[in-house]
């Protein structure tokens, strides 16, 4: 096919290939790697050509491509069995780091649109309602003293009740947004560059499933701007994050940080 595709910049290499498959509809388990590494090393010229500043990673995926390409072109021997000619097929492991990155990409979408649903919900906490319940309905016969006390608690539950409506607020209002945590996270690291952190480690509140969202989308976000690196062994294990040498060279700074806690509203409070 002779056509060629113009695009926006895209975030990664798997990003831009994915498109191409996708747009030249083709099944992700049997790519035309001859089409294919021509429109990628096509769109990688474009960019240099437009000025585009082009990450290492592109030029590291127009390399993996031309290698299968050559292997593609190569004669191959008649496989004794269907295990064989699956397992010399040079584009079983892209296309398994297709998959892996269709994945993510999926869970991540899903996740941002799982954070935007919940963070207009205010959440009540629990009030202990033991003296309240349990008891049956009886008249009061009190006089001037108890009827004080009576009242004096009435008082006090509703200053408690308010005092709990402002913290509510107040905890609404101080939700942590993705650029203080990403502020957090290179603070983290700064301390020890060389340090494999596990992802927990990066959760401020562990039991605060929005507080774990915004850590895991702003990691995400640094990825995307080359300043970390993750790794998982296995599906639902452990994440392991270390720090990448463009985030050392871009130190945080107090100027920074208070300008992303303007913007959450926290000088407010």
């Amino acid at each position: 096919m002779g056509y060629r595709v113009r695009t926006d910049v895209f975030e990664g290499p798997f990003a831009l290939l994915v498109y191409l498959i996708e747009h030249a509809e083709m099944s992700i388990y049997d790519i035309r790697i001859s089409e294919i590494t021509e429109q990628y090393i096509a769109y990688v010229g474009d960019m240099r050509k437009a000025d585009v500043n082009v990450a290492s990673e592109f030029m590291a995926l127009a390399a993996v491509l031309l290698e299968i390409k050559s292997k593609m072109l190569l004669p191959r021997t008649s496989p004794e069995s269907v295990s064989e000619a699956v397992a010399e097929d040079p584009r079983t492991e892209l296309v398994e780091k297709l998959l892996e990155y269709k994945r993510f990409k999926a869970i991540s979408e899903m996740l941002e649109k799982r954070m935007d649903e919940t963070s207009g919900y205010l959440e009540k906490p629990q009030e202990d309602l033991a003296e309240y319940t349990g008891e049956p309905d009886e008249y009061l016969s009190l006089d001037i003293e108890q009827f004080k006390a009576a009242f004096e608690r009435f008082l006090n539950r509703k200053q408690r009740l308010e005092e709990i409506r402002r913290h509510h607020m107040r905890n609404e209002k101080q939700r942590i947004t993705t650029e203080i945590r990403m502020n957090d996270i290179r603070n983290f690291f700064m301390e020890d560059p060389v340090r494999k952190a596990d992802f927990r480690e990066l959760v401020t509140k562990k039991d605060d499933r929005y507080d774990t969202a915004v850590t895991f989308s702003s990691v995400l976000e640094m990825m995307k701007q080359q300043k970390l690196d993750a790794r998982q062994r296995y599906t639902f294990g452990d994440i392991t994050v270390t720090a990448t040498a463009k985030l050392m060279q871009e130190p945080v700074t107090a100027e920074a940080y208070g300008e992303a806690a303007a913007e959450s509203g926290e000088k407010e409070i």
